[in-house]
């Protein structure tokens, strides 16, 4: 069905093009690095333009079968502003419109259901600081506790109260949350929480005492958390993940 559906290229702003292009990438990377299940969680950005109007995967789609003509625009009601035949994932409604409402800076949003990022949520301590990579992520991390699937519009609230102005969430017994200005920052923000995540499995998966972080060290980053989450290192991986991508299958620009 994918295959059938006719090119936006031109028939969008030169800005929202791009925009699709750039989440349908994040799409696939997403299935690249195998952080995908199925078509069951979602990646979201926010259209140019003066309407509150977002991208979003269309559902039933794999996430290595996106493309920039394929994604959904929906309105912050949930409704399709473009006709699709493809349906809008009521739980991707409802985390990723509360959040575009609520932060203007949140221009991308990103939702997975990681092995390694759920089994951190559904440890008590959280993210600990063990690694390098987890203190990216401490600088600005929040935690939301778990109400069931999210499709109920009263948790919008306390999904947005929880992630106050952090760039990474823990959802916890459900998975990771980043969001950022660009999807390129806000991939970066996904794949060292995913890495921090992996490496604290794999370090308890050990069975040996863990060696913390210097507290020293951990109350300078925990400091500088505005310099440390607005570094905006997207644009230095982005374009080789770009060329990654064009490699494999440049599919995703369709």
């Amino acid at each position: 069905m994918l295959d059938s559906i006719p090119s936006l290229q031109g028939k969008v702003s030169d800005e929202e093009w791009q925009l699709r292009v750039e989440l349908a990438a994040a799409y696939r990377l997403v299935a690249h690095y195998g952080w995908d299940e199925l078509v069951f969680t979602h990646l979201s950005a926010r259209v140019p333009g003066p309407g509150h109007h977002f991208l979003i995967n269309p559902f039933g789609a794999l996430f290595e079968e996106i493309t920039a003509s394929s994604l959904v625009k929906i309105d912050l009601d949930g409704e399709k502003v473009e006709d699709t035949p493809f349906p809008v994932n009521p739980a991707g409604f409802t985390i990723h419109s509360a959040i575009h409402q609520a932060r203007e800076d949140a221009q991308c949003v990103m939702h997975t259901h990681t092995t390694a990022g759920v089994a951190v949520a559904a440890q008590s301590e959280g993210l600990l600081p063990i690694s390098q990579q987890s203190l990216f992520p401490l600088s600005g991390l929040a935690y939301h506790d778990y109400e069931g699937i999210a499709v109920r519009d009263d948790e919008k609230v306390r999904l947005v109260s929880d992630l106050g102005s952090a760039n990474y969430m823990i959802l916890r017994n459900h998975g990771l949350l980043t969001c950022g200005p660009t999807v390129a920052d806000t991939f970066l923000a996904m794949f060292i929480l995913q890495r921090a995540c992996e490496i604290q499995v794999a370090a308890l998966a050990g069975n040996q005492r863990l060696t913390p972080v210097p507290q020293p060290i951990l109350d300078k980053i925990l400091g500088e958390g505005d310099r440390v989450t607005s570094s905006q290192g997207g644009k230095l991986i982005w374009p080789g993940l770009l060329r990654k991508l064009d490699r494999m299958d440049p599919s995703y620009r369709d």
